[in-house]
């Protein structure tokens, strides 16, 4: 997953576009966590970026396939940093 911060590649400039990527295993001892094991945080310049990403990048799209069959359950959420 954290690859992709350097495999995922522009189609315009054709150069690494995501600002930051990083992640790991869950720690927390609250308990709340409802089956997610690993978080990831993917910082993006700006929402097209985030869409391509989400809907067209091929080294992402690719990553995702081998997930298929690996992982009991996603949560995705989408969120502007600092926006309350």
């Amino acid at each position: 997953m954290l690859a992709l911060k350097d495999n995922c590649v522009h189609p315009t400039s054709q150069q690494p576009y995501i600002k930051s990527a990083s992640g790991g295993k869950d720690n927390s001892p609250e308990g709340n966590q409802n089956g997610i094991t690993h978080a990831f945080v993917v910082e993006f310049a700006s929402a097209a970026d985030r869409d391509y990403y989400v809907q067209s990048d091929p080294s992402h799209l690719a990553f995702v396939k081998t997930l298929d069959g690996l992982i009991e359950k996603a949560q995705v959420i989408d969120f502007t940093d600092r926006v309350l």
